[in-house]
């Protein structure tokens, strides 16, 4: 049984491989840190993302065309289960010339589906 300093640390986990996986714009480890379909509430619209439809070049277009990549300063824990955990966090766009584009509050909802945790929801002041 999983207890909810399992989950949280499994959740946190989630966090870094999702992180770590935007930076290096590795489409496929990014999508590992999902747990399909999964919600995304930003800029007032709610979009429903599926596998697959990540593609390379997102990381290029729209509001990431200047990103050069970001890091979290924030990661609190709100509620825990053994299968959900709810995160507040800030994280922080950059330039690659380390020149901030923004930091931005968000809430992502870390679940446990079939053994595998990820990214369920998460809903961000992010463009």
């Amino acid at each position: 049984m999983t207890t909810t300093d399992d989950a949280i640390a499994a959740a946190q986990k989630v966090l870094d491989d999702f992180m770590a996986a935007f930076n290096s714009r590795d489409v496929e480890a990014f999508e590992e840190a999902f747990n399909f379909p999964s919600v995304r509430f930003a800029s007032n619209t709610m979009v429903i993302l599926n596998k697959g439809d990540m593609k390379p070049e997102r990381f290029t277009q729209g509001a990431l065309k200047e990103w050069d990549h970001s890091a979290w300063d924030r990661r609190a824990v709100i509620h825990a289960g053994p299968d959900k955990v709810h995160i507040d966090t800030r994280f922080t766009r950059y330039r690659k010339d380390g020149s901030v584009i923004g930091g931005f509050d968000s809430i992502y909802v870390i679940t446990c589906e079939n053994g595998h945790w990820g990214v369920k929801c998460r809903s961000s002041f992010a463009p």
